[in-house]
């Protein structure tokens, strides 16, 4: 493994349980714009590299250097919709509607953003589209089943934005919001772990031997925080993607996933026997204590906000005590958090 400047020492950090990581974010940390307004490349951020108790510095250009060959590398290849959109109430009133999740049928999870609303209440879309808000979803205090008219997809492609929140100081265009990879669109915000990933860095990965394989996974609105119920999300894991990981296992190489969406897909497409299988749906499967990760043996990913379950997924890769560490070291270090941030790295102890 390649080696780089010392970890810093452990901030002052407190882990409750693996569900439940308090902490203080600096509102500096909190990356507001993409790294390529600085004059850099998507890919011209920072690593941090957690491995067996060890934490390790780095820049995000040198990930190769900590993968062997065969390895397998795991994207969602889920494209990022404009799924904020401006509404109106049957009062008046304005307010931005999320869309989190398309369902079946003309139905969709959303997310009424600053506004009151009540079962049955229909509401005008920029555009003039018509909702209806049905009922609050599995009883969330802020998510809810609507019923659109028209072409959901359409309207928003025309009236829709990238969802941002108030740490994005101003709006940036969808494709600050897509991965080079993203072929599939769906995806409410961004499955951001990929997104210093450039296409030159995948070609180097792959001449250095590195399995490259693709699934989808459509993310809806900060699905698995704010100890909700999570929100459905629909996956879809390919029959030679499903093949990679287990070659990949056969081998004794480790099986990197790139987001806690490819986990959450991967773990949704094992059969009864515990085998990896291809498959596709819907999945409100929650990593965690409940349901160890049994298909990943590391993980790429972002940093996550403070008391966020996703959270929980990462201790279930690494453990709560390591993810602590790495949190300690990435606040005292001046690392960035959210989807134009810094990157994280999970691998297994040597």
């Amino acid at each position: 493994m390649a080696a780089d400047a010392p970890a810093a020492p452990l901030g002052s950090i407190v882990l409750l349980s693996a569900l439940d990581m308090p902490f203080l974010l600096p509102s500096q940390l909190e990356a507001g714009e993409p790294p390529e307004v600085r004059g850099a490349g998507r890919d011209d951020v920072r690593l941090l590299v957690t491995a067996g108790g060890s934490l390790t510095h780095t820049h995000f250009r040198r990930l190769a250097d900590f993968l062997r060959p065969g390895d397998a590398l795991v994207l969602n290849a889920s494209a990022t919709l404009p799924a904020a959109i401006e509404a109106r109430s049957a009062g008046g009133d304005s307010f931005r509607l999320h869309v989190s999740t398309q369902l079946p049928g003309g139905l969709a999870i959303v997310e009424p953003r600053g506004a009151t609303v009540f079962a049955g209440e229909k509401v005008t879309l920029a555009g003039s589209q018509g909702a209806t808000l049905i009922g609050p979803y599995r009883a969330s205090r802020r998510l809810w089943i609507a019923a659109f008219t028209g072409s959901l997809r359409h309207h928003l492609n025309r009236y829709g934005k990238p969802i941002s929140y108030p740490y994005v100081r101003r709006e940036w265009p969808i494709e600050a919001y897509q991965n080079v990879y993203s072929r599939v669109p769906g995806s409410a915000e961004m499955p951001s772990a990929g997104r210093p990933i450039t296409s030159q860095m995948l070609a180097g990965l792959r001449a250095r031997g590195i399995i490259i394989a693709f699934l989808t996974l459509h993310a809806g609105v900060a699905s698995m925080e704010h100890d909700e119920p999570p929100c459905e999300e629909y996956y879809e894991v390919p029959a030679d993607t499903a093949a990679k990981v287990a070659q990949a296992r056969a081998r004794g190489n480790s099986v990197i996933a790139v987001g806690t969406t490819v986990i959450r897909a991967l773990e949704s497409s094992i059969d009864p026997s515990g085998t990896l299988v291809a498959s596709r749906g819907w999945t409100d499967l929650v990593i965690g204590a409940a349901h160890p990760v049994r298909f990943a043996d590391g993980l790429l990913t972002g940093f996550h906000e403070p008391r966020s379950t996703h959270l929980a997924m990462l201790a279930a890769v690494a453990g709560s005590d390591e993810i602590r560490r790495a949190y300690g070291a990435a606040i005292d270090g001046g690392y960035l958090w959210h989807e134009f941030g810094d990157s994280h790295l999970i691998l297994p102890a040597p």
